[in-house]
């Protein structure tokens, strides 16, 4: 209970400085002394979820060598302090060299808390406590865009305060992470939960190289579908995310500016259901097996996207909001068990590098759902999310019955090469 508190409350608190940048635009679009484009803005959220992508592909790595504790205390420690940087320097070459190290840092957060996890809960419940815990950044995302335009706007009326109030909270939360985060339960006297949880090393007893771990990953055709799956679902989460209130207000001008941007926040309200709701039926109703929920979920995310255009064409606000829950509660679920459980279960041995892969691979989509709603209208936008949920829907359909436990011994062995020996003695 103490390690799925603190790495819930750690990957909450990082959604603070992830959105203060967010916030703070609404001041840096009236401020005389620091002019920045919408173009450039968008520019630098593309520096940020591309430096984002790129940390999702090493951190996991790292954080099978070194464990979560150095890799997610460092990098919750560098994004309070790039946050405190940008609030105190306002200059275009300063906020891109600083949007491009938090990318680096919030990347820490996933992969290396995933594999944390892993460590303390068995194949048999992680699905519905990988999706209890996978609430923490709905809840984050709702909660630090109003906590930091409160202080930015209403406080202390500069959009600085945005960066500021989120550092402290960030940097609050690494203390508290240093202080109650262990590793493994054998940091604390006890018993590994599974046997193939234990931790990698090789012959000589050290640690297994960045590359052996990598080179395991690669030949994992399942943790390969799950990033590929993951990668055609991510752009259209972020779309609505980023481009939500502007997409709404294009198609039911009617309602206004306030309520368009209340509108789609119903979509990440579903976004604390959908993860639990998911993994209670993975756990309960498949027997621990991971695709049968999400190819379910996914056909039914499929029809909510054909479907959000047409709904807004209706002008029915009430139809619009129902539309967009749905959509948060069919995305988010899958998102959160392809992106934590499915990737622990098959990624054995590799817990965090397969959770840094597949979140790397879904962070690239991520780019592409910032982008396409400012190039195409919204009609061929999601047009193209239906054909890709679609074609993720039958990417995974070929795993049905596809269980983690027997891939587990297998894909330890890869990354763990004294690990031959004791399975050699198993089997005899």
């Amino acid at each position: 209970m103490q390690i799925f508190a603190i790495t819930w409350l750690a990957y909450a608190a990082f959604y603070f400085t992830r959105k203060a940048f967010s916030v703070a635009k609404l001041g840096i679009a009236d401020d005389p002394n620091f002019e920045l484009e919408k173009a450039t803005m968008a520019n630098l959220d593309a520096l940020y979820l591309g430096a984002y992508a790129v940390g999702q592909f090493t951190w996991g790595i790292l954080a099978d060598r070194f464990g979560p504790r150095v890799v997610v205390l460092g990098g919750l420690l560098i994004s309070a302090v790039v946050a405190l940087i940008m609030g105190s320097f306002a200059t275009l070459p300063i906020f891109a060299t600083c949007m491009v190290i938090q990318g680096l840092a919030q990347s820490t957060g996933w992969s290396g808390l995933c594999k944390n996890l892993g460590s303390f809960f068995a194949t048999g419940e992680r699905g519905r406590v990988l999706g209890l815990w996978s609430s923490c950044y709905a809840f984050g995302g709702l909660v630090a865009s109003p906590f930091a335009g409160w202080w930015a706007y209403q406080v202390y009326g500069d959009w600085r305060a945005a960066f500021f109030s989120s550092a402290i909270v960030v940097a609050g939360v690494a203390v508290l992470f240093f202080l109650l985060q262990r590793n493994t339960p054998q940091d604390v006297g006890l018993p590994p939960v599974e046997d193939a949880d234990a931790p990698q090393h090789d012959d000589s007893g050290r640690h297994a190289s960045f590359g052996s771990c990598l080179k395991t990953i690669l030949k994992n055709r399942t943790v390969l579908v799950l990033g590929l799956a993951y990668f055609l679902l991510k752009p259209a989460r972020y779309a609505i995310l980023f481009w939500g209130p502007v997409m709404v207000y294009e198609r039911m001008p009617e309602i206004g500016k306030v309520a368009s941007a209340i509108v789609p926040t119903s979509f990440e309200v579903a976004g604390l259901v959908g993860p639990i709701l998911l993994g209670l039926i993975s756990d309960k109703l498949f027997g621990a097996r991971r695709f049968p929920a999400c190819v379910i979920s996914l056909l039914a995310l499929t029809a909510c996207l054909a479907l959000f255009v047409p709904a807004m064409q209706s002008g029915s606000v009430l139809v619009v909001v129902a539309l967009l829950f749905m959509m948060g509660l069919t995305l988010y679920g899958p998102d959160s068990m392809i992106s934590g459980a499915a990737a622990i279960d098959y990624g054995k041995g590799t817990a965090g590098t397969a959770a840094g892969f597949v979140n790397g691979c879904g962070s690239i989509g991520a780019i592409l759902g910032g982008l396409l709603p400012g190039y195409f209208d919204t009609e061929s936008v999601f047009l193209v999310f239906t054909g890709t949920a679609l074609i993720a829907t039958a990417l995974m359909l070929p795993y049905w019955n596809s269980r983690p436990d027997k891939r587990a011994d297998s894909q330890t062995a890869a990354c763990n090469p004294s690990s031959h020996v004791s399975n050699a003695r198993l089997k005899a």
